[in-house]
């Protein structure tokens, strides 16, 4: 049974750090896709990290040069490193992960085509 876990989230002030952990528990799969999505109040999820696949990384622009997605596979665990970070950001934030084909792609993936989620974490940035 796969289980993503995630760790992380709190409050802080504009212009500060946090990093976000998802522990995948029980992901075996060889060639994935992962991501971290955000989720605004009434809200679609919007996509802020993916990383895996035959491309390397991506980043929603608005994260671009704050933000970086990485993958422990030792640990089985996916980071989002944020730095700088603005009340625009404040949101619920989401790992996810999908097995994919050697060569498919993880840029612009929509949350539909994952299919493991975590339960999310609350990142609060205040002014």
């Amino acid at each position: 049974q796969v289980q993503l876990v995630e760790s992380g989230g709190g409050s802080v002030q504009a212009g500060g750090s946090l990093t976000l952990s998802c522990v995948l528990s029980g992901y075996r799969y060889g060639s994935s896709c992962y991501a971290w999505f955000r989720q605004f109040p009434g809200g679609e999820r919007e996509g802020v990290a993916r990383t895996g696949g035959y491309d390397t990384t991506s980043y929603t622009n608005s994260v671009k040069g704050r933000f970086t997605i990485s993958v422990d596979n030792s640990k089985n665990t996916l980071y989002l490193q944020m730095n700088g970070l603005r009340p625009e950001d404040t949101a619920k934030y989401f790992c996810t992960a999908q097995p994919i084909m050697r060569g498919e792609v993880c840029r612009g993936r929509p949350p539909a085509e994952f299919t493991f989620w975590g339960q999310g974490t609350q990142v609060t940035v205040a002014s």
